[in-house]
C-alpha cells in the first residue's frame, strides 16, 4: 500500500521534487560543461575525454542495480530509502569539487579522470535511485505519479539551469569564457553545496511521511540472490520495451546536451551577441538557459493533459518526433541559406523560438518514460509477490547512464571527426568543419528519435491496465509467485478511476 491516498499536498510535491536539484546540477555539469572544460580548457583530446566518460558510465551502470537492490532491501525504522539520502550527499559534494578542481591543477591522466567520474556517479546514484524509488511508494495513482515526476523534472531542470546561468554570467563569463580554465573551480564548489543541500532538505522534509519500518523484513544480502532478482526484474517484457526506447531517447539527450555549447559558440556565435538595452551579464549565450527554463515551464503545463488524453506511451512517441522536427529545422534552414545573419539578434531569436518547442517536447519524452517505470512495479509485484522499485529505477539509471555516456562519446567523436582544434577561435573556424558537425549531429538525431518513438509508443501498460491492477490489489487479489495465477484485470471488480490530477 502507498503512503498516501487521493490528491497529493503541494508541500509534498515541492519537497519531493526539490531532491532532484542535485541530479540537475550533475546533469548540467556532465552534459554541458565537462567535455568542453577538459578538452578546450585543459587541453585533453576530446575523443579521449568522451571515451573516458563513457567507460565511467558503463562501470557505474554495473553498480547501479546493486544500489537499487540494496535500497529495496534496506530495513530500518526510517524506512528503505531515507538512510541513503542522509549518508550519500556529503561525500558526493567533496568528490564533485575534485572533478572541477583537479588536485594537480592541470589536466589529470585519463585514469585519474575515470576514477573521479566513477565515484561521482556512484554517489549520485546513491542519492537519486532511493529518492525516485519513493514515487511508487508515495502514491499508486497513475496521474499523481505523473504529477510527482513533473515536479522532479521541474526542480532538476531549474537546478541545472541555475548552474548554466551562473556559469555563463558569473563563473565563466564573456567571450571565450568557456574555453579557459578560470572559474570552473568556483562552478564546482557552488554546485557541490547545492547538491548536498537539496538532497538533505528533501529527505528531512519527507521524513515524517516515509520514515516507517517496512512491512516485511528482507532476507540477508546475497550477491547471487541480488543478481538473480535483478535479472528477473530486467526480464520483464514491459521493462525491455521501455529500455529499448529509453536507450535511444537518452543517447539523443546526452549527445544534444554535450554538443550544445559547441553549436552555440561555433555555429550560432551566441557568445559574441550583446544587447545594448540589457544588463551586461545578458548575452546571446547567457540567454540560452533562460530559454530552456521557459521550455521546461511550458512542459509543466503540457505533459499532464497529454498523458490524460494520449496516455504515456503515445505522448512519448509524439513528443519524440516533434522534438526531432523542431530541433533540426534551424540547421536545415541555415544550410539552405534562408536564415538571418548568424550572430545577429534575429538569428538568435529565431533559433531560440525553435529551441523552446524542441526542448519542451524532449522533456515530455523523459517524463513519460520515467513515469512508465512506476507502472512496471505493480506488474512485477503481481507476477512475483515482491516490490522492486529500487531495482527498476536503478535499471532506468543503468539505461540512462549507458546512453548518456554513449551520447557524450558520440559528441567527442563528432568533434574529433570535424577536426575542430583545441582552443579554436570561433571567428576563424572553417565552414567545412561546422558543416561536418551539423551533418553528423543531424544524422544521429534522426536515427535515435525514430527508434525512441517506435519503442516507447509500444509500451504495453495503459492507464486502464494499471488502475485495474491497483483495484485488484486493494481488494486483496494480487497473486504472489503462484504458477498460473490469473490476470489482475480478471480479478478486479472495481472500475478504473479516470480522474485527472
Amino acid at each position: 500500500m502507498s503512503f498516501t491516498s487521493g490528491p497529493l499536498p503541494m508541500r509534498l510535491k515541492l519537497i519531493h521534487g526539490f531532491g532532484a536539484v542535485a541530479f540537475g546540477v550533475k546533469d548540467s555539469g556532465f552534459s554541458f560543461f565537462l567535455l568542453i572544460y577538459y578538452s578546450q580548457a585543459l587541453g585533453m583530446d576530446a575523443g579521449l575525454v568522451g571515451l573516458v566518460l563513457l567507460i565511467a558510465l558503463l562501470v557505474d551502470a554495473v553498480v547501479d542495480p546493486i544500489l537499487g537492490y540494496l535500497s529495496d532491501r534496506t530495513y530500518t525504522r526510517w524506512g528503505r530509502r531515507l538512510p541513503w539520502l542522509y549518508v550519500a550527499p556529503i561525500p558526493l559534494a567533496f568528490v564533485w569539487i575534485m572533478l572541477w578542481s583537479p588536485p594537480s591543477g592541470d589536466a589529470p591522466s585519463a585514469l585519474g579522470l575515470l576514477g573521479i567520474a566513477v565515484v561521482v556517479r556512484i554517489l549520485l546514484s546513491a542519492c537519486e535511485v532511493p529518492s525516485v524509488s519513493l514515487v511508487p511508494e508515495i502514491t499508486d495513482d497513475y496521474n499523481q505519479r505523473t504529477t510527482l515526476f513533473r515536479y522532479r523534472y521541474l526542480s532538476g531542470w531549474m537546478g541545472g539551469l541555475l548552474m548554466m546561468v551562473l556559469a555563463y554570467s558569473v563563473f565563466m563569463p564573456g567571450k571565450n569564457g568557456l574555453l579557459t580554465a578560470d572559474g570552473y573551480a568556483e562552478f564546482g564548489f557552488f554546485g557541490a553545496i547545492l547538491m548536498a543541500f537539496s538532497v538533505l532538505a528533501s529527505a528531512i522534509g519527507q521524513h515524517k511521511l516515509v520514515a516507517q519500518l517496512p512491512a516485511k523484513k528482507p532476507p540477508p544480502f546475497s550477491l547471487s540472490a541480488a543478481f538473480s532478482e535483478i535479472r528477473e526484474a530486467f526480464s520483464e517484457k514491459a521493462f525491455l520495451i521501455f529500455a529499448a526506447g529509453g536507450l535511444a531517447a537518452y543517447v539523443s539527450q546526452g549527445m544534444t546536451f554535450s554538443i550544445s555549447n559547441y553549436l552555440n559558440v561555433f555555429v550560432w556565435k551566441l557568445d559574441s551577441l550583446e544587447f545594448d538595452w540589457a544588463p551586461s551579464w545578458l548575452t546571446g549565450l547567457t540567454a540560452y538557459p533562460l530559454v530552456l527554463g521557459v521550455s521546461v515551464i511550458l512542459m509543466f503545463f503540457v505533459v499532464g493533459p497529454m498523458h490524460h488524453r494520449l496516455g504515456k506511451p503515445r505522448s512519448a512517441a509524439v513528443s519524440a518526433i516533434s522534438a526531432l522536427v523542431f530541433g533540426l529545422l534551424p540547421y536545415a534552414l541555415l544550410l539552405a541559406g534562408i536564415w538571418p545573419q548568424v550572430g545577429s539578434i534575429g538569428s538568435a531569436a529565431l533559433y531560440y523560438s525553435f529551441i523552446v518547442v524542441a526542448n519542451m517536447f524532449g522533456v515530455v519524452v523523459m517524463i513519460s518514460a520515467s513515469s512508465m517505470i512506476a507502472e512496471i512495479v505493480e506488474l512485477f509485484e503481481e507476477r512475483t509477490g515482491r516490490r522492486a522499485e529500487g531495482s527498476f529505477y536503478s535499471g532506468n539509471w543503468l539505461v540512462q547512464k549507458c546512453a548518456t555516456g554513449l551520447g557524450i562519446f558520440l559528441t567527442g567523436q563528432i568533434i574529433a571527426l570535424s577536426q575542430l582544434e583545441s582552443g579554436a577561435d570561433p571567428a576563424t573556424v572553417e565552414q567545412g568543419v561546422l558543416t561536418t558537425i551539423i551533418a553528423a549531429f543531424a544524422i544521429a538525431t534522426i536515427v535515435l528519435a525514430l527508434f525512441a518513438a517506435f519503442w516507447l509508443g509500444r509500451f504495453p501498460i495503459s492507464q486502464a491496465d494499471h488502475e485495474a491492477r491497483i483495484a485488484a490489489r486493494n481488494l486483496g487479489g494480487v497473486p504472489g509467485p503462484i504458477e498460473g495465477a490469473p490476470d489482475a484485470r480478471i480479478i478486479a471488480s472495481v472500475p478504473p478511476n479516470g480522474e485527472a490530477p
